[in-house]
């Protein structure tokens, strides 16, 4: 009798084990409204990729943590000579790529020349620019040479992801079947349906990740999406609108968690064709928004009105008060639009990116604009086809949401310098050019401001993007899920420490 019951307790303690090893090791379910449009890390500009392949299945040198800091990634330390130009870093012994294949220092040079090659197009490109060379010194060493010193490096590497280097000049492979050394590995990917992401058994980081994987549900109905987590059948629903959290604050076992937005929404302006290649236009149209009114009316209060910067950078944003352009003045764009010369009303397209808070933003604005001697006609469309419009500049206007980065050089030097690897407006004027150059190059934070207030200040106003608002961001998860903290640059990296 004894040797049953001893032999009952043990199998009862292993059920046990068992049963707690599987509960931590279970794949999370996830919830997005929309489905990636790529999964290459050097070509994707949507959220919904983003959500995906970033800190999941790739990672770079650095990493960013959830206060914005920068700390070791697949590098475990570096150097930085005394002229700033010469980067040394030290890879992490023992990462492997998902294909079981060793990870050297050979596929960081390739990753890096990836980016910078003007075939494969990357929308990063303007991120490495000041990298001159990169090489192996060794299998564990990589050396980069710069131009120029280039304060933004680190916080840049953390957005570049490292591949295998057979993939340096192969555009098509990895946007339907990614390789990284992240803690999820890529499975399967089911069009409108799921892409499945499994645990990375050989991850270097031990004890990681707690999680079998990650399944993320395209779930194109926000209502569908917000009952499938209220009954359990979803884990997470990441990122999202004050309307949806509102929805689902408050019902049993459902937890929010908050953070302030990097990313902004914005109206986005064609500067190469009329009427925005007038600058007294794009002046005009700041005028007419009523940035408080779209946080009111389609962010629900949840979100700020914001500049160029987020108010989550706190020690480089400038207060939207410094912007005149941003007291909402009717009259002032008429007359604005007066002195342009050109006939009103302003017939304009507004191309909207397809989610429904940038569309509620996008009605909001139309009215605003309609009021103030524009005539806006707004033209919906689905996620492919804004991309690609947006990548081609073929657009007057777009409405859309983007992402914020942790230095402004990130979002600034890209978007705004001319030739920039997402300047889609066309952008060009030299005062910010010259500014931009020399931010990025100097080392003293207070000269670096000093030149980024400035480039505030331009842009604000008579830049080709109309920032918009900040929003809050919102996750809403069931309260089994432990270890997942929102990330202000909408990474779900933090899902590698995560139990459930």
């Amino acid at each position: 009798m004894f040797f049953r019951s001893a032999l009952r307790t043990s199998l009862s303690a292993g059920l046990m084990v068992a049963a707690m090893a599987s509960a931590s090791a279970q794949v999370l379910e996830i919830a997005t409204d929309n489905g990636p449009t790529g999964l290459d890390p050097h070509l994707i500009t949507a959220f919904p990729s983003f959500m995906v392949v970033n800190g999941n299945i790739y990672e770079g040198l650095t990493s960013v943590d959830a206060d914005l800091k920068i700390n070791p990634g697949l590098a475990q330390s570096w150097n930085v000579s005394s002229d700033g130009k010469t980067y040394t870093f030290k890879l992490r012994p023992g990462v492997k790529f998902h294909d079981g294949s060793d990870m050297t220092a050979e596929d960081v040079v390739s990753s890096i020349k990836r980016v910078q090659s003007k075939e494969i197009a990357s929308p990063l490109a303007s991120r490495l620019s000041a990298v001159e060379s990169a090489s192996a010194v060794d299998p564990q060493t990589v050396e980069l040479k710069l131009k120029e010193p280039s304060a933004a490096l680190l916080s840049s590497l953390a957005t570049i992801a490292i591949v295998p280097s057979e993939m340096e000049a192969n555009k098509d492979a990895l946007q339907k079947t990614p390789v990284g050394t992240g803690p999820f590995k890529f499975q399967e990917w089911q069009p409108n349906g799921y892409i499945l992401l499994t645990k990375n058994e050989n991850y270097w980081e031990q004890g990681l990740p707690k999680l079998g994987g990650l399944k993320f549900n395209i779930v194109p109905e926000t209502a569908t999406r917000q009952v499938g987590l209220v009954n359990g059948q979803y884990a997470l629903l990441p990122n999202i609108d004050a309307a949806t959290a509102l929805q689902v604050k408050g019902k049993p076992n459902v937890k929010i968690d908050e953070t302030m937005d990097l990313a902004y929404t914005l109206i986005g302006m064609n500067v190469s064709k009329p009427p925005f290649d007038n600058p007294k236009v794009r002046e005009a149209l700041n005028y007419a928004l009523n940035r408080q009114e779209i946080v009111d009316a389609a962010l629900f209060g949840a979100g700020v009105p914001g500049g160029p910067l987020s108010p989550a950078l706190k020690s480089w944003a400038l207060d939207v008060k410094e912007f005149p352009c941003y007291t909402h003045d009717p009259a002032k764009a008429q007359a604005l639009l007066k002195e342009a010369g050109v006939s009103t009303p302003v017939a304009v397209t507004l191309k909207v990116l397809p989610r429904q808070d940038i569309k509620d933003i996008a009605q909001v604005v139309q009215e605003q604009l309609n009021n103030a001697g524009f005539k806006v006609e707004l033209v919906n469309q689905e996620q492919g086809q804004f991309i690609q419009d947006w990548r081609n500049s073929n657009f007057d206007m777009f409405a859309s949401i983007n992402a914020g980065q942790p230095d402004p050089d990130e979002y600034f030097y890209r978007t705004f310098r001319t030739g920039g690897s997402t300047n889609v407006f066309k952008y060009s004027d030299a005062e910010v050019d010259q500014l931009l150059d020399r931010a990025r190059t100097l080392q003293d934070q207070s000269a670096r401001k000093a030149d980024y207030d400035k480039v505030q200040r331009k842009l604000a106003c008579s830049g080709p993007v109309a920032h918009l608002t900040y929003g809050t961001l919102f996750s809403a998860m069931r309260d089994k899920l432990q270890g997942y903290e929102v990330m202000p640059n909408r990474s779900l990296s933090t899902l590698r420490d995560a139990t459930y």
